[in-house]
């Protein structure tokens, strides 16, 4: 990745849904149900866990003895100490596998009885966002299945293990654990809040929490009540979950009526390929220096007045497919930094909406 992704990476390492796992690795990120991560020895008798629970309780305005019953029963979990570092071989990319993973059959049947069964929430959503409804539905098909799977380890535990247990070998190790010590404590502020145990909620290894796999401190800059009921859970209620998805993507600058990408093609006599790719998947160019360095683009694309990014989607030994990316397309990777999790947020929300019953 390129040094203006990488400074971008940094700043967005607090508000993403953690995006930081390895896209190889992302079949992991939910263990089977029948499947528990076994535990190691708890961190009660730890006194650097003590320690950093006396100064979060301090900081956070919250009970010492609470703040430190809660840490006490946390336990290590080995298997994520494995499962947060970079894979040892790296694959070739390949979106065409990446896409059939998530654009199939089953997953579009259950966005179709999502989107029904909450019709009314979608539109509200719709109307007080400016997010349309197959953008929040494609996110939830693709992060939970709609929340077929959330995750099978304890949040507690997760983000205990990486707090004070991260693993050393990791390339950025004092970086990302202080990432996931912030969030431990953003989450032990969040259950105090909303009066959860937080030795009950389950999410991903990294802790990410229900339908849509907000981190804590996601949870706390974008999650809303959207039922009015004085609670946000973004487990159970599909009101607060469709809610929150679109209020993210508000606070990303979603541009309403604003196309994702749209089709490319390359003049080889004018291409300037490492120019276009320079700025990764940030939009730099209008339209017309993008045409001046080689992209072909046409009809409502000529139209476009915002900038537009070089969208390269890798397919392993076969050639590289192409797009050519908005700003809108820029919002939906603020919530997972992958060229192809946007695309296939858009494919599998646009494939539910092609599905929808039409009203008589």
């Amino acid at each position: 990745m390129r040094i203006l992704s990488l400074i971008l990476i940094s700043l967005a390492l607090c508000t993403s849904a953690d995006s930081q796992a390895a896209e190889s690795r992302k079949k992991s990120k939910y263990p089977k149900k029948s499947s528990a991560p076994l535990a190691g020895p708890s961190y009660a008798k730890r006194p650097d866990a003590m320690a950093w629970a006396e100064q979060v309780a301090q900081e956070n305005q919250l009970d010492p003895k609470w703040v430190k019953a809660q840490v006490a029963q946390a336990k290590l979990i080995p298997s994520i100490t494995k499962l947060i570092l970079p894979p040892t071989q790296i694959s070739k990319k390949n979106w065409a596998a990446y896409q059939a993973r998530f654009i199939e059959e089953k997953r579009i049947h259950a966005g179709v009885q999502f989107w029904q069964r909450h019709q009314t929430l979608l539109d509200q959503a719709e109307l007080a966002y400016g997010v349309p409804k197959w953008l929040i539905v494609g996110v939830i098909g693709v992060e939970t299945f709609y929340g077929q799977h959330m995750g099978n380890f304890r949040v507690l535990d997760a983000l205990s293990t990486l707090t004070f247990d991260f693993p050393k070998e990791h390339p950025r190790a004092t970086e990302r654990q202080a990432f996931f010590s912030k969030e431990l404590a953003q989450f032990l502020v969040m259950t105090s809040k909303e009066k959860i145990k937080p030795a009950t909620l389950n999410g991903s290894y990294a802790g990410a929490m229900g339908l849509p796999q907000f981190m804590p401190s996601s949870w706390a800059k974008f999650a809303v009540d959207f039922d009015g009921d004085k609670h946000i859970d973004l487990f159970n209620n599909p009101a607060d979950v469709i809610g929150s998805v679109a209020n993210y993507f508000k606070a990303f600058q979603w541009q309403p009526g604003m196309a994702t990408h749209y089709p490319v093609t390359f003049n080889r006599d004018q291409l300037d390929l490492d120019a276009l790719m320079a700025p990764d998947i940030l939009p730099t160019f209008n339209v017309n220096n993008f045409q001046a360095k080689g992209a072909v683009i046409e009809g409502d694309a000529l139209l476009h007045t915002g900038p537009l990014a070089l969208i390269e989607l890798l397919n392993g030994n076969a050639p590289p497919s192409y797009v050519a990316g908005t700003e809108n397309f820029y919002a939906i990777t603020r919530y997972n930094w992958s060229s192809y999790y946007a695309m296939a947020v858009i494919e599998l929300g646009e494939a539910v909406a092609r599905e929808m019953p039409s009203k008589p």
